[in-house]
C-alpha cells in the first residue's frame, strides 16, 4: 500500500503501527520520527510562518480563512507521481491542513482516486478510534488494539494516581499567546485526568480567543504556555509577551513559580500516539508532589516569573 499523509498526527500513527516503509508523502511538519523528514513532502503552509510574530500569525490566518484563500499548497504534480492508495487528512481545523473543500477539489486532478480517511478527533477516544479506522484500513487491526489497550492503561493508571490528591489546583492552558486563546478538543480532558481543573477551556470543541480579564478572574494556579504547533524553543522567544499583560504578576501560578512552558507540538496539539505522554507530562506539572517525569528534558521549562 501507498500512503500520503497530510497531517503529522496521522503520520505518527502510521509509523506506530509499523508502516513507516509505507508512507509515500508527507507534510512539511511531519518530524516524528525523524527518519520521516526524508520522505517527500507533498504539502506546504502557504505563509512564511517562520518568520512572522504570534500575533502576525492570527491575523494572516484569520484573513485567509475568512476570505477563502487556501493556508497550504499542495504539490499535485508530486501527489500524482506517488500514486497514493490512501491519503490522510482531516476536516477539523483548517489551521493544521488544507480542509475538505480543497483536498476534494485536489482529487478532482488526480488519474487515481485513493482511499480517504477524514481524521477529526474531538476527544481521546475519537484520537483512538482514528487509530483503529487507520488499522482497517492498512490491515493492522490488531496493531492498532494493542496500541489503544496501552494507551487506555496508561490513561486509567494516571487516573487512579491522580485520586490521592489533597486538592485540584486551577489550570489554564495558553494556546496562543498573542491574542490569548483558551484549549479545546482533547485537552481538557488531558487537564481533567492529570487532576486540574480548566474552566476556561473548550471541552470537545475549537479553542477561542479569551479576555485577559477572564483568566485574571479564573487566577490560575498552574498555567501551562501550550501554543499550538509550538516545539519548546519556540515557545520560549514567545514568552516575553506574557509578562506585559496588566495583573500578570497577580496571578497565583505567578506568584508560586508555577508556569511553564511545553513542547506543544509534540504532546498536545497533535491527535496522535503521544497526547498520553502529554497527559502524563501535565500529571507532572499539576501534581509534582505524585508524578515523576521520565521524558525527555527538553519537553518543558519552568518560566522564570
Amino acid at each position: 500500500m501507498r500512503i500520503v499523509s497530510f497531517l503529522p498526527s496521522a503520520t505518527e500513527m502510521v509509523c506506530a503501527l509499523g508502516l513507516e516503509d509505507q508512507l509515500v508523502g508527507v507534510s512539511h511538519e511531519c518530524d516524528y520520527p525523524e527518519s520521516v523528514r526524508k520522505k517527500p513532502v507533498v504539502v506546504r503552509s502557504a505563509l512564511p510562518v517562520e518568520t512572522m510574530g504570534l500575533q502576525g500569525i492570527d491575523e494572516a490566518f484569520s484573513e485567509r480563512i475568512k476570505t477563502g484563500a487556501s493556508l497550504y499548497q499542495v504539490d499535485e504534480k508530486l501527489l500524482q507521481e506517488l500514486r497514493p492508495d490512501l491519503l490522510l487528512t482531516q476536516d477539523l481545523c483548517q489551521v493544521c491542513a488544507p480542509s475538505g473543500n480543497e483536498v476534494t477539489q485536489l482529487l478532482k486532478s488526480l488519474r487515481k482516486k485513493p482511499e480517504i480517511l477524514w481524521l477529526t478527533p474531538r476527544s481521546l477516544d475519537q484520537i483512538h478510534g482514528n487509530l483503529l479506522e487507520i488499522g482497517k484500513a492498512t490491515g493492522r487491526v490488531a496493531e492498532a488494539e494493542r496500541l489503544i489497550q496501552s494507551g487506555r492503561a496508561r490513561l486509567e493508571k494516571i487516573a487512579a494516581l491522580a485520586k490521592k490528591r489533597t486538592s485540584t489546583p486551577r489550570v489554564f492552558s495558553m494556546e496562543w499567546i498573542d491574542p490569548v486563546y483558551c484549549s479545546g478538543h482533547w485537552m481538557p480532558e488531558m487537564i481533567e485526568l492529570a487532576g486540574g481543573v480548566d474552566r476556561l477551556s473548550k471541552k470537545g470543541t475549537d479553542s477561542v480567543r479569551v479576555p485577559w480579564d477572564d483568566v485574571l478572574q479564573w487566577d490560575p494556579e498552574v498555567l501551562v504556555v501550550t501554543p499550538c504547533g509550538f516545539k519548546l524553543n519556540k515557545v520560549m522567544e514567545q514568552v516575553p509577551q506574557l509578562f506585559k499583560y496588566p495583573g500578570w504578576d497577580r496571578l497565583s501560578a505567578v506568584k508560586n513559580g508555577r508556569v511553564y512552558a511545553v513542547d506543544a507540538n509534540s504532546y498536545f496539539a497533535r491527535p496522535g500516539p503521544r497526547v498520553i505522554d502529554g497527559t502524563e507530562l501535565l500529571a507532572h506539572l499539576i501534581h509534582p508532589e505524585l508524578f515523576d517525569w521520565k521524558g525527555p528534558q527538553d519537553a518543558f521549562r519552568k518560566i522564570p516569573v
